[in-house]
């Protein structure tokens, strides 16, 4: 059995009956996992099907849909697709739930492991129970985005860590309206792709809050990865943290990013929650 659907153009297309699937959460950021390797995605690739299923009351409901694939050097490949559609060079939270997913696929080994992205090889291992990746070094770091601040904004500045981000310092991201702030500064003509939207406050000496508006999710998220590194790297930048920086997601989860110096290129480290929610089969969708 599958589910009619009307793709692009008017095509008639089936959501397969029956395909396995993963539902992960890292820290509030969920995705659904399918194997690639031992099915194709087929029809899954299709923006209109992606949409579908990861509708939040109709579908299973996701930020996005990753594919496990064979890759020919490295342990496995992922290929990352946001819940429009549109396809992701990288996502860090999905990254960590499929080094995650693949040690339990038996794919990887816990103590250390590479695997292909889009946007490069990442190397992952596991340190206690949480996974921890080492993304691309940082592109395009600018401290100063050259943006106008808005109402309670004291810094926006630009950072590449696989995706395009804005860092925004604020007073407290309590008080910022993130549906229309947020989709102000995605979609800023300044920005040749878009960027996503992080806003960040200090919490405690220690830990700091931050809020993000997705691009491809078109609103607010429950936590962002790349987002988390970009925040770090800005903040360390900005003299306001360490080369070790935890932020607060909105779901209450805790990423800990790392930044690295290694002559002038900045590599960082993202670690954090990475939970295989339920497995399931598509039905009625």
């Amino acid at each position: 059995m599958a589910a009619a659907l009307v793709g692009a153009g008017g095509t008639a297309v089936s959501i397969p009956h029956g395909r396995k699937f993963w539902k992960m959460s890292g820290s509030g950021n969920d995705f659904l996992f399918f194997d690639a390797r031992v099915d194709p995605p087929g029809v899954l690739l299709i923006p209109a099907v992606i949409d579908k299923v990861c509708a939040r009351a109709t579908g299973v409901g996701a930020d996005g849909v990753v594919f496990i694939q064979d890759d020919a050097v490295e342990a496995f490949r992922i290929r990352y697709f946001n819940r429009d559609g549109s396809l992701a060079e990288l996502c860090g939270n999905a990254s960590l739930c499929s080094a995650r997913l693949a040690t339990e696929l038996g794919v990887a080994d816990r103590a250390g492991f590479r695997f292909a992205t889009d946007a490069g090889v990442i190397s992952a291992r596991f340190t206690a129970d949480e996974p921890e990746i080492d993304l691309q070094p940082v592109k395009g770091l600018r401290p100063d985005a050259g943006l106008t601040l808005g109402a309670g904004e004291r810094r926006i500045g630009f950072a590449d860590t696989g995706v395009p981000h804005l860092v925004v310092l604020v007073d407290d991201v309590e008080r910022i309206d993130l549906a229309v702030r947020g989709r102000q500064l995605r979609f800023d003509p300044s920005l040749a792709e878009g960027a996503n939207v992080n806003f960040v406050s200090r919490e405690t000496d220690s830990i700091w809050r931050m809020r993000t508006y997705e691009r491809g999710v078109e609103g607010e998220t429950l936590a962002c990865g790349t987002g988390t590194v970009a925040a770090a790297v800005l903040l360390e930048t900005w003299g306001l943290s360490g080369t070790r920086t935890s932020l607060r997601s909105r779901s209450g989860r805790i990423l800990t990013a790392t930044v690295r110096h290694e002559g002038s290129a900045i590599m960082p480290s993202l670690k954090g929650e990475a939970r295989v929610v339920f497995t399931g089969e598509l039905g009625e969708l």
